[in-house]
């Protein structure tokens, strides 16, 4: 599994522990969620490329960088809403484009209702975002939609992800470096992660 990356960070295991507690209410859920996001994104995002920048200090003038790609950040909705907010604030500039899938609850398969790409691309780098890879499905179809859009360079960020998620991905995208808080241990018999965080969307938006 070269291209799968989970966090070996102590805040970041600490933090997924009390996104995954039960009575965590949707408030801190969300906050855990943006905070979770922001560490993932610093480590997914460390080969970014940069070019050289003049700048001048109250003292002397010296050189430093500033990132050269253009980047965009691609929530699978509607869950991958809530990690936006903690990526934007490492990246203010970065795009913002959604795709909206959700899973039938007999086929396990994505169904997409929602797509608002731009016809051609604007960006050189796509960050994925969703809280859980689970059977695969969702994550595996919105990679093929972001590279039928014309951008090869993909990352996908996720809190947690299943065994069966990662060799989906991993058959259909090889090509495409995961981030992660977490792997679990497996996924139930409705397709849930164990022993995960229950329903990502519901838990952060108050819906259960």
């Amino acid at each position: 599994m070269s291209n799968i990356y989970p966090s070996q960070h102590p805040l970041v295991a600490h933090k997924l522990t009390r996104l995954r507690y039960k009575n965590t209410q949707p408030q801190k859920f969300r906050e855990l969620t943006r905070e979770i996001s922001a560490l993932l994104t610093y480590e997914a995002t460390a080969d970014l490329l940069t070019s050289p920048r003049q700048v001048e200090t109250p003292l002397v003038e010296t050189e430093g960088v500033e990132l050269k790609e253009r980047i965009a950040l691609v929530p699978i909705l509607r869950a991958g809403l809530g990690m936006v907010e903690g990526v934007w604030e490492l990246m203010p500039s970065a795009e913002v484009w959604h795709i909206g899938l959700y899973r039938d609850e007999e086929t396990l398969q994505p169904v997409e209702y929602y797509n608002k790409l731009p016809a051609s691309p604007t960006v050189s780098v796509c960050l994925i975002l969703d809280p859980m890879l689970a059977t695969g499905g969702s994550a595996v179809a919105t990679v093929d939609i972001v590279k039928r859009w014309g951008v090869s360079r993909i990352k996908f960020v996720a809190m947690i992800a299943s065994p069966e998620g990662i060799a989906a991905m991993q058959e259909a995208h090889p090509d495409v470096p995961i981030h992660l808080a977490a792997i679990d241990e497996k996924l139930n018999e409705v397709g849930y992660i164990l022993p995960g965080l229950g329903d990502a969307g519901d838990r952060q938006f108050g819906t259960l």
